[in-house]
């Protein structure tokens, strides 16, 4: 089961490179949310992820994120990535933390 939770892992991140967020969204349960690691909520549910990168990717239309490296143990998969928001703009490192429920992410916290 860990290398499927890797994968749909890095499903959403290809999704997410190509600015798809309903694909993003579709690997993830209809209650799920992104929340700072330990912390607030910042997009909930489903609508609000789908809101919330929608509205992102129209700010940064040549955002992507590279993987650097990924983790797996028990049901948690764990990315470290380094996010651009485009050629010569902010740039940033992220750990991404996915908790799943079945086959679909239920969470993700940012560590940045």
């Amino acid at each position: 089961m860990s290398s499927a939770r890797l994968a749909t892992a890095h499903r959403m991140i290809a999704r997410y490179n190509a600015q798809d967020a309903d694909g993003y969204v579709a690997e993830m349960t209809g209650d799920a949310c992104e929340a700072t690691y330990r912390g607030a909520v910042i997009r909930d549910g489903q609508e609000g992820v789908r809101a919330g990168l929608k509205t992102m990717f129209a700010q940064y239309p040549e955002n992507r994120a590279e993987v650097l490296s990924s983790y797996v143990l028990g049901d948690t998969v764990v990315l470290h990535e380094n996010v651009s928001r485009g050629p010569g703009a902010e740039q940033f490192e992220v750990m991404s933390i996915y908790s799943f429920e079945g086959d679909k992410v239920a969470r993700v916290e940012f560590i940045r």
